[in-house]
């Protein structure tokens, strides 16, 4: 008769030391999101202004403090957003993260709830800035249209034939396109019709779908949203645009009537600033 422990006692032991040594070889939540977030060449700025997702919640998850979430529900809604931006599998993050606080999903999605909470970080007032913008390009388009109406016969018609009048430059579908070419090109009315005293820069999604941000020279937002391919918008101010590309290769820059040479690459986040005297960045 042995009195020491038979090998069937020790082998529980054994698996929980190999169970261990699995849990200690996989990342943490945040540490996971944080590499991709690296190898993806993002800051927290860039991931921040492409979810709409608070720089100090970014932080704070990749620390893996979930407290600054508000509970389990947004912390789940916050770790599948974050994943999704830096081009991970949302479902392995958070089954460990089920595993780590002991809950389990809920029944229902927590999207609405969540999407609520992110797009609404913090009550604003009317958005001042984008009415000043659409009253401006009222008035560039009136005045362009005025002067040129000055002109002979002649030279309105030269005007209407290279899409110089206001009415053409507000559609983007007066423009003519290659039969082969399937990708959006630069609005030359609505570049033509800018005044020269003003920069112009249009963005075009020729290669898919991208998100953008764009500042005045006074450093406030014009727009911040994504375009989907095949889409374009031109952006106007007195001396300055500022850009941000989440996707720059997928991109089309025209500059002041120009378009801009560059060798962006698929996925490659640019900071882009032009004005008056470009096309050049600045």
């Amino acid at each position: 008769m042995s009195i020491g422990n038979s090998p069937e006692d020790e082998r529980p032991f054994e698996d929980e030391r190999v169970e261990e040594d699995r849990e200690e070889a996989r990342p943490s939540i945040g540490r996971a999101l944080q590499q991709a977030r690296i190898a993806a060449g993002l800051t927290v700025d860039d991931i921040s202004s492409a979810t709409r997702v608070r720089m100090n919640i970014v932080h704070a998850i990749e620390a893996d403090d979930f407290t600054a979430c508000g509970g389990d529900v947004y912390a789940r809604g916050h770790i599948r957003t974050l994943a999704k931006a830096v081009h991970l599998d949302p479902a392995p993050l958070l089954a460990q993260y089920g595993e780590e606080h002991g809950v389990r999903p809920a029944p229902t999605p927590a999207a609405p709830l969540f999407e609520a909470e992110r797009i609404r970080p913090e009550r604003r007032g009317p958005n001042w800035t984008a009415a000043m913008v659409a009253a401006i390009v009222v008035v560039i388009g009136f005045v362009g249209f005025t002067m040129f109406q000055g002109g002979d016969d002649g030279a309105n018609e030269a005007n209407v034939a290279e899409g110089s009048t206001p009415g053409d430059s507000a559609s983007p579908t007066t423009k003519t396109k290659k039969p082969t070419d399937t990708k959006p090109e630069a609005s030359d009315s609505a570049i033509a019709a800018a005044p020269q005293d003003k920069v112009t820069v249009q963005v075009a999604a020729a290669d898919g779908r991208s998100w953008i941000a764009v500042k005045d020279h006074n450093g406030r937002m014009i727009f911040d949203g994504f375009l989907k391919q095949g889409e374009t918008k031109t952006f106007q101010d007195s001396s300055k645009v500022h850009l941000v590309l989440g996707d720059a290769g997928a991109i089309d820059l025209f500059v002041n009537g120009k378009k801009i040479k560059d060798d962006f690459k698929p996925g490659s986040v640019e900071r882009l600033t032009y004005t008056k005297g470009d096309p050049e960045a600045g």
